[in-house]
């Protein structure tokens, strides 16, 4: 039975450390925990004591069936169902599932995305369990799966998922931090994580009017539709009081979410008219990225039980807001101190300092890469358009720090720390509310909020684990350097003072406090010369350049072979990704739009040949001037279709790889964009009854 208690429900379906305890001998559950937390090697012995709780405890829940779930480079997650029957049953079942089994499983790896790092006829791969990462029950139509997460490589051992780079970067920005902490003193710390919290936003439209839809069906984005009267002028659904049917979609969703372990914290109103979102607490980066992963896939599961549709396209409807996910990192040590906290007195807190200038000066140095770490074809609608971050990377840090900064650059050191203090809002019944040191800024792509940075630019429907790598292999990279200078140092405290001055100087040209919509940005970012890289074509440029290259080869998280494969796929993703939403077009207006308008202008000619029949003196100066608008904007339509259909055969014609892609940019792109506008232009002049499809309107604000 459901219940909305939150301690009723939490981790019911998940293998956690209660769990573990519960179904695990003292000593294996000792020793798996040394592997989880120490990353300490996982005997055989130790997986098949492991595998068999774990196959009791799934069978006690009702599973019939384990998989290992990975995360291929499609950016969704991947899975093959295997049952518990043993191959050595005869007159009755035998359940079985060993530690070889848990550990290491065996999908085709010829079918997935690999950049060329496996040609079709090399078909084996590998999955291994991520034991960092707890095993998990899902329930569904197919019945009780335990499903495992874990990272998929090739025969040869290059990478080909998200996971596995993940789980490198975090390796690698543990073992620097850990050096800068030693320095300090810290010889207590013994790991470093990276602490993430991913909001998710996305719509939620009626599943009857989204089946009508061919192009949200197959591009998860509608490709024509005109405005409604009203769009989200009014702000009134940002935060507003929450529909009943989205309320019940939202109780579900949580009840979900909290049986698989995943901590749904915050649901509101977005700003868009049927826009929501939901924000987690923070985990651990690798089980952040994996439960991300699963909250996309249960909200689409959960709507379609209320007959909804679940859109996370980063835009769904032209002219109202799209939709991002802000990942929230930070850094945190195994005793549990926020490397990212300022303290009271940040001023003379050395090692926030040190800390947060390595940050400033990863995203400098890799500006471009995290450009590319949070693009696909959807972002490149939303990045710059008033609504989300530009597609100029820069870092907000508040009035506070930016103050330190100021002083550190000027005189070497910081005397003083500005303080937030309070707030009289004038009502004798309220009382005095502290204000923070520092404001927030919501046009930055890369904010600073507290203890942690924000960073907004990443897409909704994407893996985080893109992000999340590139910041943790960048960050790594420049704390190795420094830790490398602070080891030789004479005057530990003079040297870090002086790295610290000499990185903000040299750093100082990507802090922006101001408004990153206005176009004055623009120009001043070009001064500072900081890239303006526009589009996902572009900036996945930034994977294969010698920087990107020596920088993940030096952290040992992406080799030039597995980085080169990337920018392949990228490209390769982005000319699919076109090609099939001009396909799309094609189709509706071939099969639904013209027909439609077809129709609409013949009955309109014979009803003004039928009154002009019957009152050859009625003034049939409207009518006339409908059809000829329509006509008109009829061969508009069909002359952009033909053209459309050109380019879209020569593109598809093309070898595939950047040539390509760029043609979709320059040349399928825009003429998508010349048939749309004459067909958005009809639907505000046919009958609504006469089109083919739901409207904006429709969608909207009718669920």
């Amino acid at each position: 039975m459901e219940t909305n208690v939150i301690s009723d429900v939490f981790g019911t379906k998940v293998f956690n450390d209660e769990v573990m305890q519960e179904y695990l001998p003292k000593k294996t559950y000792q020793a798996l925990k040394k592997t989880i937390e120490n990353g300490e090697e996982l005997t055989p012995e130790v997986a098949n004591v492991v595998a068999h709780g774990m196959k009791e405890w799934a069978l006690a829940n009702g599973a019939t069936h384990y998989t290992h779930w990975f995360q291929p480079m499609t950016g969704v997650t991947a899975e093959k169902h295997d049952s518990f029957i043993s191959a050595e049953s005869d007159s009755r079942a035998v359940l079985e599932f060993n530690g070889k089994e848990l550990i290491k499983g065996e999908p085709d790896a010829s079918s997935f995305p690999s950049g060329g790092l496996r040609a079709t006829f090399e078909a084996r791969g590998y999955t291994a369990w991520d034991c960092t990462s707890p095993t998990f029950l899902r329930e569904d139509a197919i019945g009780v799966t335990l499903c495992i997460p874990t990272a998929f490589c090739s025969y040869t051992g290059e990478a080909l998922d998200k996971k596995t780079p993940l789980l490198r970067s975090m390796e690698a920005i543990s073992k620097q931090a850990v050096r800068i902490l030693r320095l300090f003193g810290k010889e207590e710390v013994t790991n470093v994580a990276c602490s993430v919290g991913a909001e998710q936003e996305y719509f939620l439209i009626d599943r009857n009017k989204y089946l009508q839809r061919k192009d949200l069906i197959f591009t998860g984005r509608t490709l024509f539709g005109a405005m409604p009267p009203k769009g989200q002028e009014l702000d009134d659904h940002y935060f507003g009081s929450i529909r009943e049917r989205q309320a019940s979609f939202m109780n579900e969703l949580n009840i979900e979410l909290w049986k698989l372990g995943i901590l749904s914290k915050t649901q509101h109103n977005e700003v868009a008219p049927a826009q929501h979102e939901m924000a987690p607490i923070y985990d651990t980066a690798n089980i952040a990225t994996d439960h991300n992963q699963l909250v996309m896939e249960v909200m689409k599961k959960v709507a379609r039980r209320h007959n909804l549709e679940c859109l996370l396209h980063e835009k769904p409807f032209a002219g109202v807001n799209g939709s991002g996910k802000h990942n929230n990192w930070s850094i945190v040590t195994n005793t549990g101190e926020n490397l990212l906290s300022p303290g009271s007195s940040p001023h003379n807190n050395r090692q926030f300092l040190l800390f947060l200038t390595a940050v400033i000066a990863a995203v400098d140095e890799n500006a471009a890469l995290l450009r590319m770490s949070a693009s696909n074809p959807g972002n490149d609608h939303r990045l710059g358009a008033n609504e989300a971050p530009p597609a100029i990377i820069s870092i907000f840090l508040g009035e506070q720090l930016e103050d330190i900064v100021e002083q550190i650059i000027e005189t070497g050191t910081a005397d003083h720390s500005l303080k937030g203090g309070k707030m009289d809002i004038g009502v004798s019944s309220i009382p005095p509310v502290k204000k923070d040191a520092t404001d927030r800024n919501r046009t930055s792509p890369f904010a600073f909020t507290g203890n942690k940075f924000e960073f907004r630019m990443v897409a909704s429907s994407m893996s985080i684990a893109g992000a999340n790598t590139v910041l943790n292999a960048s960050v790594a990279d420049v704390l190795e350097k420094m830790a490398d200078e602070l080891e030789e140092a004479s005057d530990f405290d003079k040297t870090v003072d002086t790295l610290i001055q000499k990185t903000l100087k040299e750093h100082q040209k990507v802090i922006f406090n101001g408004n990153g919509y206005s176009d004055d940005w623009v120009a001043e970012a070009e001064k500072r010369g900081l890239p303006n890289v526009r589009t996902m074509v572009d900036a996945t440029a930034s994977l294969t350049e010698p920087k990107t290259i020596e920088m993940f080869e030096n952290q040992n998280v992406l080799s030039k072979a597995e980085l080169e494969s990337r920018a392949e796929i990228h490209y390769e993703a982005y000319a699919k990704a076109i090609n099939i939403e001009a396909k799309a077009m094609v189709d509706m207006a071939t099969k639904q739009y013209i027909p439609a308008v077809i129709k609409y202008t013949t009955s309109l000619a014979d009803s003004i040949n039928s009154i002009r029949q019957a009152c050859p003196e009625a003034d049939l100066t409207v009518q006339t001037s409908i059809l000829k608008d329509c006509s008109a904007l009829l061969a508009k339509s069909q002359k952009a279709l033909i053209a459309l259909g050109g380019v879209t055969e020569k593109a598809g014609a093309m070898e595939e790889g950047k040539t390509q892609a760029e043609y979709y940019r320059d040349i399928v792109f825009p003429a998508m964009e010349e048939l749309r506008a004459p067909i958005d232009e009809l639907e505000m002049l046919v009958d609504k009854e006469d089109w083919p499809v739901p409207s904006y309107g429709d969608m909207l604000f009718e669920v």
